[in-house]
């Protein structure tokens, strides 16, 4: 199935445009020498991985330039500039440059720690090393040296370097399985087939003695289609081999089985993996962009109070260099300790998520944006590996009349165990009389038949590996069961075949022509492959042809999905309700008929099959004619049903979830049966709640009826294939996404990598809600890039997701307790601490406001040098940033009420309600504490330095123990030391503050009035707030 349209148009046209200006060619057909990377007709890139925002060079001016765009910063660096010039000079000129050069210290130290992880990680795919075939026999190669042409070794277990054509396997069966999770999100394994030329070759070194080379299509997004010729010149007459998807082994896939040569096509940027990925963008959280916009609006405040300030002196003299005295003068209106508070708040909430022992092994990768764990509306997951382990227990056995469960199974054992009993009793003539008269069928035989079948039709090959005890050729010869393992493109496969061994029929052997079976008494059972029909997404059925050898029988088996196969088999009143109770126990349900031919009907059938696959126009549909006809009439034997186990603890994790007002979305590569049985299976889908599968649809008209069927459903859950959702937001999106969004839940399946985050920038764009992304494979990337946050769960496939993500968790259920618990303290945190330091800055800046106007509006700074870079650092640093320990609600308490998370969604931590409130009470603190002073001072100016300083820091200690809802020993300490800091430093601002008149008890007395009017009240209205309007936490910790 191709990915045309509008989910390859983004990453398409952002490669062409980076070709373009970066002064490279379009991409081009090629045409590649085997093993001749130096007769290329084009440069290629370099097969390097990159994963990096900067390099070397661009390091500093790009973390500079990130740093500057934002108006927060490049205010301050403008005031620190302006104070070289002397008209402008207000103090020394460390009171500026010390607090700027600290902010942009922590923040290049952080970057650089994350660009050098990224390196070594980079640089740790870029050096895996591989086997390469030259004239000079085999030498090793780093992955980031191969080029286009060259003739690649890849053992089983390994990853594959490059987009290859596969050339040759050591498997003795002339295929290879191929793992392609990490690319597309399939857990079904891919059999890969090697081009027919070069596998008859004796071995692999005479590829480097053929005249041969590929054409290839040009590079492009399609991970599932590609066109190409094998040309080989030097033989009489010349070989032409048409190549497709079959005979690829794309990078980013793994070889599971055998050893594999291949020649590279496509390297680097060209690789179909990376047209796949979207680039990294730099994640600003909504919390930043929220503070950023309340400094904007104290700026704003800022100039209309510099201006009131010149206007009151009617503009005399040089008002221009006025206004700019006041702006540098009133600059404390919009603190700098802001970044680095909150900057150092996101360390500390970092290190709380690493250090939390109920989500062992959870990893924060960026750590910029905690904060927004406690603001996600959408969760988008991706399934296999995310919600389930993909492992597949066989569950139910279903005949009609009769079911077998789990713990029944032992009664199918015994009614196979009789009917090979009994045959290897009977001489053999009466056998294949007894077999071919028609008698009512006993219990015994229907099982036998259902399991011969189900032991039968699939596309599983046993291979043996030596153990330690017994080496491979004799396990193979033997057939030694702990040797053996079983490999298919399908883990359901897997399940069924390991479910006929466990009942006594063993799939022991199997190549391209043959299969073998061992019954319970040890015969092997031989049966010849004359057709096999495999699995397409489109047929959504698989049929294989077999004879078996000791009768001579032809029988036609053939499995798939109720849907399909109801139209197939004979007419019976049990197959549709019976698949759904299957189905509503989360059951991957398969339908198993057969037919069974005569010599002459196979004959004929043959020669039609052949005839078909000859013609070059029409073919898919000629051969899909002739095997139909076949499929009528089918004798009905069995119903299977496969649960693919969830992950631990997913259904209450998504339960919390649903129940904090997080709508969840799944977004998967598979099947779209599977995936509507998983949403099931795992509760996304409550037992209440329809199910909405929307139609195939392929054009405009199809689509609009289709959406006006779904707007007539209400609280229905929607399951729609990546076909039909490209068709609908080509034409539809913004009806689309309208409808989507008031969904319970949305399952879309058969999702490409591109569409995945195409789908999490629709819903970021149409809803302006915070979006989160989990998955765990390397289809996943894009997605958790593009999402506002994203998680990548370290599971089977790999680390790439998790590597790609901001947090890193092992298991699907800690998600719960990250956002629950961590996001939601995380911003309550954020938001506290930020208005408290706004507060402290928009008091200080209220007294300079009140003093100026007093002494006739001189643009005269009323506390200097070390006061007003302490009173921001030592005096109140520690107390205010205690504030990222402060907690509202226990973290069990937390988990138990996700509705209180749903409070935080409205965004009322941090609203403009409460930033006026704070506004307010620093206008009226900064008021009194001035006013206090300057009608409680005695004679001289630093008198009311020392009353008003004093009690201002004093107020800040209070206001923090007023705010602070859960103590913690270090907040105590930290209010205790800035306390002991301020009354040791007293001895050495004798400059500033008279020290003897601070000995006094007219000293004491005045600040202690003066810190009680400004504080009281306030302490007052809290306590009435809280026992006549307490928040919805406040009944939970009572």
């Amino acid at each position: 199935m191709a990915y045309k349209g509008f989910s390859n148009r983004p990453c398409g046209l952002r490669c062409c445009e980076c070709l373009r200006c970066c002064g490279r060619r379009d991409p081009r057909p090629r045409t590649v020498w085997l093993g001749h990377p130096e007769k290329r007709d084009q440069r290629y890139p370099r097969n390097v991985i990159n994963n990096q925002k900067y390099n070397f060079f661009t390091f500093l001016p790009g973390v500079l330039f990130n740093q500057f765009k934002y108006f927060f910063n490049l205010y301050f660096l403008l005031l620190a500039c302006s104070q070289f010039v002397v008209e402008m000079r207000l103090g020394a000129l460390y009171t500026y440059w010390v607090p700027l050069g600290f902010v942009l210290a922590v923040t290049v130290i952080r970057e650089a720690a994350e660009e050098i992880r990224c390196y070594m990680r980079d640089k740790e795919v870029n050096s895996q090393i591989y086997s390469k075939l030259t004239g000079r026999g085999t030498v090793k190669v780093k992955s980031s040296n191969i080029q286009v042409g060259d003739l690649i070794i890849v053992e089983k277990n390994q990853r594959v370097p490059a987009d290859m054509i596969f050339l040759r396997t050591s498997e003795k069966n002339g295929s290879c399985f191929l793992r392609t999770d990490q690319l597309d999100g399939e857990t079904d394994w891919k059999l890969r087939l090697p081009v027919t030329c070069t596998q008859r070759l004796p071995t692999a070194s005479d590829l480097l003695q053929i005249r041969s080379y590929v054409y290839a299509e040009e590079p492009n997004i399609d991970i599932h289609n590609f066109v190409g010729t094998f040309t080989r010149e030097d033989s009489d007459p010349s070989v032409n081999e048409s190549l497709s998807i079959e005979n690829t082994l794309w990078a980013s896939t793994v070889i599971a089985s055998g050893t594999v040569v291949g020649v590279v096509l496509y390297t680097g940027r060209e690789l179909r993996s990376v047209m796949n990925t979207s680039n990294p963008r730099s994640k600003i959280g909504l919390f930043d962009l929220e503070v950023n916009c309340l400094t904007k609006i104290l700026f704003g405040a800022l100039v209309v109070v510099s201006l009131v300030m010149v206007a009151l002196q009617h503009f005399a003299g040089r008002w221009y260099l006025q206004i700019i005295r006041f702006l540098l003068l009133f600059s404390n209106i919009i603190p700098i300790s802001l970044r680095v508070n909150l900057d150092m708040g996101k360390i500390v909430y970092s290190w709380v998520i690493r250090r939390d022992s109920k989500i062992p092994g959870t990893v924060v990768r960026s750590s910029t944006i905690p904060e927004q764990l406690g603001r996600i509306s959408y969760l988008l997951t991706d399934k296999t590996g995310t919600l389930t382990q993909n492992e597949m227990v066989f569950k139910r056995l279903h005949l009609g009349t009769v079911a077998y469960g789990l713990d029944s199974m032992d009664e199918v054992q015994s009614h196979i165990f009789s009917i090979y009993t009994q045959q290897s009793q009977e001489p053999p003539a009466v056998k294949g009389l007894a077999l071919a008269t028609k008698v009512r069928k006993t219990m015994s035989s229907r099982v036998h038949e259902a399991v011969k079948a189900i032991a039968l039709c699939h596309n599983v090959t046993p291979v043996y590996e030596s153990n330690g005890v017994t080496d491979q050729a004799e396990a193979e010869r033997h057939y030694e069961d702990s040797c053996r393992v079983y490999q298919a493109s399908s883990p359901d496969e897997v399940a069924l075949v390991q479910w006929t061994e466990s009942v006594g029929l063993t799939l022991v052997g199997r190549d391209q022509s043959s299969m073998q079976l061992r019954t319970p008494g040890g015969h092997i059972l031989n049966f010849t492959i004359l057709q096999i029909f495999p699995f397409t997404y489109e047929s959504k059925r698989m049929g294989i042809i077999v004879r078996d050898e000791s009768t001579g029988e032809i029988t036609f088996y053939m499995k798939g999905a109720d849907v399909v196969m109801a139209g197939i088999v004979q007419y019976n009143d049990w197959l549709e309700e019976e698949c759904g109770n299957m189905a509503r126990e989360g059951l991957r349900v398969l339908v198993v008929a057969k037919k069974s031919l005569t010599e002459e009907q196979y004959q004929d059938f043959e020669a039609r099959y052949v005839q078909a696959k000859l013609s070059v126009h029409d073919r898919s549909l000629k051969v899909a004619t002739v095997i139909e006809s076949l499929e009528m009439e089918m004798e009905l034997l069995c119903l299977t049903g496969v649960e693919d186990q969830l992950q631990a603890d997913v259904r209450p994790t998504l339960e919390t979830l649903r129940n904090a007002g997080i709508k969840v979305w799944m977004l998967t590569g598979d099947k779209l049966e599977t995936a509507t049985c998983t949403a099931k299976n795992a509760h996304l889908v409550t037992r209440t709640q329809d199910i909405h599968i929307f139609r195939l649809v392929t054009n405009r008209g199809e689509a609009h009826l289709e959406l006006n069927a779904f707007r007539r459903k209400h609280d229905c859950a929607l399951v729609i294939s990546g076909d039909s959702l490209e068709v609908c937001l080509k034409y539809y999106e913004y009806e689309f996404m309208e409808l989507a969004c008031q969904c319970p839940a949305v399952v879309c399946c058969r999702c490409a990598p591109t569409q995945k985050a195409q789908i999490v920038r629709l819903l970021q764009e149409r809803t302006g809600k915070l979006t989160c992304a989990v998955g765990d494979g390397g289809n996943d990337v894009s997605m958790i890039q593009e999402a506002d946050c994203g998680v990548g769960v370290e599971g089977k496939e790999g680390k790439q997701a998790s590597l790609a993500a901001d947090f890193s968790i092992t298991q699907f259920k800690h998600l719960g307790r990250l956002l629950m618990v961590h996001g939601r303290n995380s911003y309550k945190r954020s938001a506290a601490l930020s208005q408290f330091v706004i507060h402290r800055s928009l008091c200080i800046s209220t007294m300079q406001a009140v003093f100026s106007s007093v002494f006739y509006f001189a643009s005269v700074p009323l506390y200097q040098g070390f006061l007003i870079i302490g009173y921001s650092t030592i005096y109140t640093m520690f107390p205010v940033f205690s504030l990222v320990l402060d907690k509202d609600v226990k973290s069990e308490v937390a988990m138990l009420y996700p509705e209180l998370y749903k409070d935080l969604l409205k965004g009322r931590p941090l609203s403009y309600k409460t930033f006026l409130i704070w506004v307010l009470i620093s206008i009226y603190q900064g008021s009194i504490i001035m006013y206090g002073a300057l009608l409680l001072f005695e004679s001289e100016f630093v008198h009311i330095v020392a009353i008003s300083f004093t009690s201002l820091i004093l107020t800040e200690l209070l206001m923090v123990a007023l705010t602070i809802q859960t103590w913690h020993w270090l907040m105590i300490v930290a209010e205790l030391l800035s306390l002991s800091c301020y009354i040791a430093s007293l001895v050495f601002l004798h400059e500033f503050i008279d020290v003897y008149f601070i000995a006094t008890l007219s000293f004491l007395w005045k600040v202690t009035v003066i810190t009680l009017v400004s504080c009281l009240p306030l302490y007052v209205l809290k306590y009435l707030r809280r026992r006549f309007s307490p928040p919805s936490y406040s009944k939970l910790t009572s």
